[in-house]
């Protein structure tokens, strides 16, 4: 997500990698829709959705602050 203000940096894509989840592997636990995926791990999403974000974290079993990190301009 990109801003005057910063950026919202998604680190889902290393976080699949560590878990050795394929895409469909985690988009059926996860309860996503491929575009869903898609828009996160290429950091796309306009608006983060706030249970997808908790879908996400309970599935990788990590926290918020390891999916999310906010880059100042």
């Amino acid at each position: 997500m990109n801003g005057t203000r910063g950026a919202i940096e998604i680190h889902l894509k290393e976080l699949l990698e560590e878990a050795g989840l394929s895409k469909n592997k985690f988009c059926q636990r996860a309860e996503l829709q491929r575009s869903q995926l898609n828009g996160y791990l290429n950091n796309t999403i306009t608006r983060l959705d706030i249970d997808v974000l908790i879908r996400i974290c309970d599935t990788l079993n990590c926290s918020i602050s390891d999916l999310l990190e906010y880059k100042p301009n």
